[in-house]
């Protein structure tokens, strides 16, 4: 398919645009369909993203919220993306937002894939927006390269939404949604800030393949638009 770049000069003029596009895409999906559905990824960098969108005059309680991915630890541990989410975005108007969390009582994120492709079944995929960043290794979402699971997560052939996996080079078990539910998404946002992830990223697009770095995959099966600032 096609990466398109949006190029911006400043991170805080990326939030601007970028929370006011998000904004614009959910109104639009709830006005057609009376809800919308939005797909946010952890880190550092969305944090600035999280509080531009959580002031932005939506009907959130028509807005169903959850993670691209998500660490297997409890929801009040500092690594997990539910407390991130919590904490930063569904804030202000967000607050009325509706948040489906990845992270469920199972001891083991495998025992949980059937429980959440049924709560799932109503949500999506596919989702109004999927706002995916990238790691250094080329991961996105949970799907590692270095993980035993890496191949069945980007099988496009694949009935599942999520897949348990456990990368080798960063801690804990993960739950992710596979590549299959990503692509099958209406807007696919990669958001991105430095000069070495755009590196990274048009490394893997031109030199690599998919199982070594999965963005490559996404980018290859549907349309991402990139939104970058240095």
């Amino acid at each position: 398919m096609s990466l398109k770049t949006t190029i911006f000069n400043s991170a805080s003029e990326l939030v601007t645009v970028f929370s006011q596009r998000i904004a614009d895409t959910l109104k639009q999906s709830i006005s057609e369909n009376g809800v919308a559905s939005l797909v946010v990824s952890g880190g550092s960098t969305p944090l600035p993203l999280f509080k531009a969108l959580a002031v932005r005059s939506i009907d959130w309680s028509k807005v169903n919220i959850t993670l691209a991915d998500e660490r297997w630890v409890s929801p009040s541990d500092a690594a997990s993306n539910e407390k991130l989410v919590r904490e930063v975005l569904l804030q202000d108007k967000a607050a009325s937002a509706n948040f489906i969390p990845l992270k469920t009582a199972h001891d083991n994120a495998e025992n949980a894939v059937e429980q959440l492709s049924a709560t799932f079944s109503k949500v999506g995929p596919p989702f109004d927006i999927v706002i995916l960043g990238m790691g250094e290794d080329g991961h996105t979402a949970s799907l590692f390269p270095c993980s035993a699971q890496i191949e069945a997560g980007l099988d496009l052939n694949s009935t599942q939404t999520f897949i348990a996996t456990q990368p080798t080079t960063a801690p804990h078990q993960r739950m992710s949604l596979t590549l299959r539910a990503l692509v099958n998404s209406k807007h696919v946002f990669l958001h991105l800030t430095g000069h070495k992830k755009r590196e990274v990223l048009e490394h893997a697009l031109s030199h690599s393949t998919a199982l070594e770095k999965p963005i490559k995959a996404v980018c290859d099966n549907t349309e991402v638009e990139l939104m970058w600032a240095p």
